[in-house]
């Protein structure tokens, strides 16, 4: 059975009302078995990490400051956080990066809470899933600076640009800094030009998501997003990249294994 891995899902918010077991038993109906889990603010810290608890086989969870969760009280926000990156079950930074689109009145803060995240992941060798709406490139720029620093380090980390709906260009960047491709619902969207880009791109470097509950793919576009329609997203990638969704399972299967921390 093709097996799926759902790689930036928020099912730990009330939207779901606690409906996990029904709405994980109908993802496994249509082979999706897995879940990475990213928190969002300080207030979040705790249901990403019972739920990923009340799932250890299933969940992974991440740790992290949303770019819209950032005000001017970042650094007590960032100290909170980063005192359960060591938890149980958390394998990677995220969701953090940039968003320029809902305020940009914290855009310094923003950056500079990003940098602070990125050296987080690059102590422990992991994965970072960002947020880049409306700034892909800055967030490209300064991973890109990041990395460079790493250099006189042990360790370094691996940039997942979540929702990806950028350039080829954009993409060619994030692949050049061993990055990967968060691929989700907007694929599916007529409009979006997403499949034009992918059509460019190889599929060592795509990841799939739903971004539960947000960003719905079509049949389903403006309701709310649950783990199951992970299914639609990865057989419309593999419509556009002209093969089977088996294959496009067996390969984003392998990232998220070796990215995330689950076994293959």
């Amino acid at each position: 059975m093709t097996e799926l891995t759902d790689t930036h899902t928020h099912l730990y918010l009330t939207e779901f009302n606690g409906n996990h077991s029904l709405m994980l038993h109908e993802a496994a109906a249509l082979g999706v078995h897995r879940f990475v889990l990213p928190n969002i603010d300080a207030n979040s810290v705790e249901a990403t990490l019972a739920l990923r608890a009340d799932f250890p086989e299933k969940m992974r969870a991440l740790m992290g400051l949303h770019p819209c969760s950032v005000t001017k009280d970042y650094k007590k926000d960032l100290e909170y956080i980063r005192g359960f990156v060591d938890a149980p079950g958390v394998t990677g930074i995220g969701e953090i990066g940039l968003d320029f689109y809902w305020d940009k009145t914290f855009i310094p803060e923003q950056e500079d809470a990003f940098r602070i995240q990125l050296r987080w992941a690059m102590e422990k060798g992991w994965p970072v899933s960002i947020h880049s709406r409306e700034s892909t490139d800055r967030a490209i720029e300064i991973v890109t600076e990041t990395k460079a620093a790493a250099h006189s380090l042990s360790s370094t980390f691996t940039p997942v640009f979540h929702c990806f709906t950028g350039t080829p260009e954009q993409a060619k960047k994030i692949i050049e800094l061993g990055g990967f491709l968060g691929i989700g619902g907007v694929v599916t969207f007529k409009n979006a030009g997403l499949d034009k880009v992918l059509s460019q791109l190889p599929v060592e470097h795509l990841l799939l998501e739903t971004d539960a509950p947000y960003l719905a793919p079509v049949p389903h576009r403006g309701k709310q997003n649950v783990p199951s329609y992970l299914r639609l997203v990865a057989e419309k990638v593999a419509e556009i990249k002209g093969t089977t969704l088996e294959e496009i399972s067996v390969i984003t299967e392998k990232n998220a294994s070796r990215l995330f921390g689950f076994s293959e």
